[in-house]
């Protein structure tokens, strides 16, 4: 990450406030109070739930697959829709167009509501198990699975491909006590501004990725690639692809542990001005080295308040808080 003067992990983290206010807008809509936006004026959209509908594996809701319950959303929706999932395995491609937004769905907890697929593997934009175009998304208590490669058994039997679990390519979403499982790009975090709360992230390389600007708040990203061992011996949980100084994306890691089984990166550069930013507990699964240039040889990335392990830098510079303080 290049520091550019002024900046701070807590001034980045006031950038993103208003998700904060949007998190408080999901409580309120769950208990079926009105909600005020930013500046404090009520609209129509940002309120009550306008519409819920139930999908049922069993045939108990309204609809037996969840992209059912979606195409039944008319288009341009304006109203904040709910769509309770209830427990099962839903084995389907989801997809959310882009003109049908105010959509918030939700299920009963990562062990309990799960999407998973993986019939096919082609490109990576056609094979990812849930994909979001649209803005205005609220999602808890979902499991998105892409089961490809997700095991030693199945890794021994196909070569590694990336395999998405979910794309994530609209603005303003807020992603609270979900999952996302995989192993190569798990979660395509693309486009917009989205704030993930309480998650699970699960994979072995590059398993988050994209060029949104984004915060990750008391996450846990779970690194499985020692199960790929000795072919592949170390992985990346990052890859950012900001490119250009212009650009806002950003992923920043807010009070999150990184656990699992296997060594892995912290991240690597896809792009020339990519920027993430950790204060974490890390531990002993992050290789001493913290990052790799890739794509973006000669930039540099800054990790701020890495907690749980000491980094030993060989290329990039070890950001403390005195040093951000000075810069500013």
């Amino acid at each position: 990450m290049k520091l550019m003067k002024g900046v701070t992990f807590d001034s980045i983290c006031y950038y993103y406030y208003y998700y904060y206010i949007v998190c408080l807008m999901v409580i309120l809509m769950v208990h079926g109070s009105h909600a005020e936006d930013y500046y404090g004026r009520k609209d129509g959209n940002s309120g009550q739930i306008a519409n819920t509908i139930t999908g049922d594996l069993n045939g108990a809701g309204n609809y037996k697959t969840v992209q059912n319950a979606i195409n039944s959303i008319p288009l341009q929706n304006q109203n904040w829709t709910l769509i309770l999932i209830k427990n099962g395995i839903y084995k389907e491609k989801v997809r959310i167009p882009q003109d049908k937004g105010f959509i918030y769905m939700q299920g009963g907890g990562i062990e309990k509501t799960i999407i998973a697929y993986e019939k096919e593997h082609l490109l990576t934009d056609a094979t990812a198990t849930f994909t979001s175009f649209s803005d205005n998304i609220i999602i808890s208590g979902i499991t998105f699975k892409n089961t490809y490669n997700i095991n030693l058994k199945t890794s021994l039997r196909r070569p590694i491909k990336p395999a998405v679990a979910a794309r994530m390519l609209g603005d303003k979403y807020v992603v609270i006590d979900s999952s996302f499982d995989g192993f190569q790009d798990t979660l395509f975090d693309g486009l917009g501004r989205h704030y993930y709360k309480n998650c699970v992230i699960t994979g072995g390389i590059d398993f988050i990725f994209g060029y949104a600007q984004s915060i990750f708040e008391g996450c846990t990203l779970n690194v499985t690639m020692g199960f790929y061992e000795p072919k592949n011996p170390y992985g990346s949980i990052t890859a950012h692809g900001r490119q250009s100084l212009i650009e806002n994306g950003a992923f920043v890691f807010k009070d999150c542990t990184v656990t699992g089984n296997g060594k892995a990166l912290l991240g690597r550069a896809w792009k020339p001005y990519a920027r993430v930013i950790y204060r974490c507990q890390i531990s002993d699964s992050i290789l001493p080295i913290g990052w790799d240039a890739w794509e973006a040889k000669g930039q540099e990335y800054g990790p701020y308040n890495v907690y749980g392990v000491w980094l030993h830098w060989t290329w990039s510079e070890h950001v403390t808080e005195s040093a951000m303080a000075q810069e500013g």
